[in-house]
């Protein structure tokens, strides 16, 4: 790891200032298509470059800053150049109007619900040689794991005995130990598990960038989103942190989303591990993927994840330079809230409780909870003598009812619902439904029911007498009388036992 801080480093730049590229790195310079299929032409590193550098030289300009916030205040979005002049901007008054703004579009797309989900690891057997990840081939004292197909009945009965009813799976890039049938096998086997009543309604996939083909059987599976991270979107560092496995080709990777909607998957979640490169840089590369989807396809991302780089085993994170402050963190969050307001913007139990509280007004929508990131975890958790299987370090170790508990106190609905995934309101028909801000009207009373399933199945007397009054309070918010009056009846059919309404 010494050795990678140093071969890094080198490309690396003081106080987030831009490299200029030499004579020859300029003559590989390819002209920025954002509707283009190839990867260096929408992501374009000579025009993140130019970006950073307009940004720069607008940080302090009060009149265009003003007049992009006002763009923002039309809730359609900012261009990748616009919200990184607003990163760039470093006036305290300026950036708590971002926050402001920010929370005002994600009240105006999602209300105050916040969806809730676990992770399942599969699997963490993997043939890459990623430098940030315990995973990577040359690990020898990690735990190699891999779930049967009767230990995932187990750990999705545990996570049924909690209350979730949406999970993603992730599995490490291995042909031989996690081939694409075993992750649809798995799958399979996740929605087919009833339990009292519980059940998984949504199964959301992260694996390694994979064919056509593949996608398509992953749609046929009946996934909902697929989610892949680009980890950083700067193509020499990209290489540097790969150097070994199928992960290393930065075009094949980059172009996965495009090969996912051509396989006929509506729904795709971006992301970046914050922390591999220069925040900036990412930002604007971020910001121009999901530019580049709405172009090609007319269909941006339907979730943003936003994870920070974080010890594990094998791994120290300080070896990387790149690392961000929490305030920049929640700058970041907002930005995203603001650039791209559509989408579902997701945290997950990598950060603390404190970060957590901190951003989620700022436009987080989907968080994880009781999360376990070693593989199985959930029926049978490892010990602390145990050689973990983990692939990060847990910060917000909370139990799913406490977590529950603590959004309510906040004033957020904790939402389980997968009602538009099943009704088939995904891609450009989910999109119309949140941008013609039609949400109270459907997400919230679908959040106060899955609610209701979750008080009465799972929570304790002191969470279900908070989350009752929260749904008496909250039913006013339903501003058809229709639509409220159906949702009361359905709540009150769930206090007599039956479940899985929706709207």
């Amino acid at each position: 790891m010494g050795r990678l801080r140093k071969s890094v480093c080198g490309i690396r730049m003081e106080s987030q200032k831009t490299r200029q590229p030499d004579q020859k790195e300029r003559k590989r310079d390819v002209m920025y298509n954002p509707k283009s299929l190839k990867a260096e032409e929408f992501i374009s590193d000579e025009e993140i470059r130019e970006t950073l550098a307009y940004a720069d030289a607008n940080k302090d300009n009060i009149e265009l800053i003003d007049q992009i916030l006002a763009k923002a205040k039309e809730c359609k979005g900012l261009t990748h150049r616009e919200a990184s002049v607003l990163l760039a901007c470093e006036m305290p008054d300026k950036i708590q109007e971002m926050y402001e703004l920010a929370a005002e579009i994600k009240k105006e797309f999602y209300g105050n619900r916040i969806v809730l989900f676990a992770p399942l690891y599969l699997s963490n057997y993997c043939i890459n040689g990623c430098v940030y990840c315990p995973y990577h081939k040359k690990n020898t004292h990690i735990a190699r794991k891999k779930l049967t197909q009767e230990e995932i009945v187990k750990e999705v009965t545990a996570l049924q005995d909690m209350g979730h009813k949406r999970l993603a799976i992730e599995a490490g890039e291995d042909p031989e130990n996690n081939p694409i049938e075993y992750i649809l096998e798995s799958i399979k086997t996740i929605y087919s598990i009833k339990h009292k009543n519980g059940a998984i309604r949504r199964v959301n996939v992260n694996i390694a960038a994979t064919t056509v083909e593949n996608y398509r059987k992953l749609k046929e599976a009946g996934i909902g989103t697929y989610i892949l991270f680009q980890e950083t979107y700067h193509k020499k560092s990209y290489e540097e942190l790969h150097p070994k496995g199928p992960k290393h080709n930065y075009a094949y990777h980059t172009e996965a989303m495009d090969r996912a909607m051509e396989g006929g998957i509506d729904d795709v979640g971006l992301g970046v591990l914050f922390g591999l490169e220069l925040y900036r840089y990412e930002f604007a590369g971020l910001l121009m993927h999901a530019e580049h989807l709405e172009a090609v396809h007319g269909v941006g991302p339907h979730t943003i994840s936003v994870p920070r780089i974080k010890h594990a085993d094998d791994i120290d994170p300080t070896v990387f330079d790149n690392s961000i402050s929490d305030d920049i963190f929640a700058k970041i969050c907002a930005l995203i809230r603001i650039a791209v307001p559509y989408t579902g913007m997701i945290i997950s139990t990598r950060e603390s409780q404190a970060v957590r509280e901190k951003v989620l007004p700022l436009g987080v929508s989907q968080i994880s909870g009781a999360s376990k990131t070693s593989v199985g975890g959930y029926d049978t958790p490892e010990t602390e003598d145990e050689v973990t299987s983990a692939q990060f370090d847990v910060s917000d170790q909370r139990t799913l009812d406490e977590i529950v508990r603590w959004l309510m106190e906040m004033g957020d609905i904790p939402s389980f619902c997968t009602a538009c995934y099943r009704a088939g309101r995904t891609g450009d028909r989910f999109m119309s439904l949140c941008k013609s801000k039609q949400i109270l009207n459907c997400c919230h009373p679908n959040a106060l029911m899955t609610l209701m399933e979750y008080l009465q199945d799972y929570a304790s007397p002191k969470t279900k007498e908070i989350g009752m009054k929260l749904i008496e309070k909250e039913l006013d918010n339903i501003p058809s009388e229709k639509v409220r009056r159906i949702a009361e009846e359905h709540l009150r059919d769930i206090e007599n036992g039956q479940r899985d309404f929706r709207f």
